[in-house]
């Protein structure tokens, strides 16, 4: 007759050979695992950034750095403002921007939660070229009212960023979330304070 299995010495002997396999295999893994996070840099990167509105002027813009790419901040004269009214809609690829990337919360004819503050990406729509500001009437010949024009492939965009029919530019500039707090502006945040 066969002798009885010893369970006690097949379990140790598993124990020996799994336990320091595991750890082995947790040791190997777990720094491949940790690249997979994102890093400090990466998560400010896409924070969101603050802007202080009570240094820019009327009819100046600045540029801020939002998850990598540049956002105009423009505070629009009185005359800028009024510019928008007179571009007629034939005019505009989309006029009513109902194809282009903004928030459901501004107004789509002047593209901003206020007439005079607009907060847009400065990344022309077609090939992620940068538009150069056009600000002066007549600028861009008799009929320009001011804007911002792509020179790579001659898109035109007015103060609001909205495209001109026939410029290779399929939509209008995009626009991030944003929320304006008295003098404070804060981008990738929406109005009611969730993170974009």
């Amino acid at each position: 007759m066969s002798e009885p299995v010893n369970t006690s010495r097949r379990r140790m002997a598993i124990a020996t050979a799994v336990v320091p396999g595991a750890i082995t295999g947790a040791a190997v893994v777990a720094p491949f695992v940790a690249t997979l996070a994102p890093s400090e840099r990466a998560k400010a990167a896409g924070a969101p950034v603050e802007v202080d509105l009570s240094t820019i002027k009327p009819g100046e813009k600045v540029n801020v750095e939002w998850r990598g790419k540049v956002v105009w901040v423009m505070k629009r004269t009185p005359e800028q403002i009024a510019s928008l009214e007179k571009i007629p809609a034939s005019q505009l690829s989309d006029a009513s921007s109902k194809k282009s990337v903004q928030p459901s919360y501004v107004n789509a004819k002047t593209r901003s939660i206020t007439p005079e503050l607009v907060v847009m990406e400065g990344v022309c729509t077609h090939l992620g070229c940068s538009p150069t500001s056009k600000l002066t009437p007549g600028e861009l010949g008799n009929d320009w009212l001011g804007g911002f024009y792509c020179p790579c492939h001659g898109s035109k965009f007015d103060v609001a960023g909205r495209v001109f029919t026939g410029s290779p530019a399929p939509t209008n500039l995009s626009v991030p979330d944003h929320k304006i707090d008295g003098n404070k502006l804060v981008i990738g945040i929406t109005p009611d304070g969730k993170e974009a």
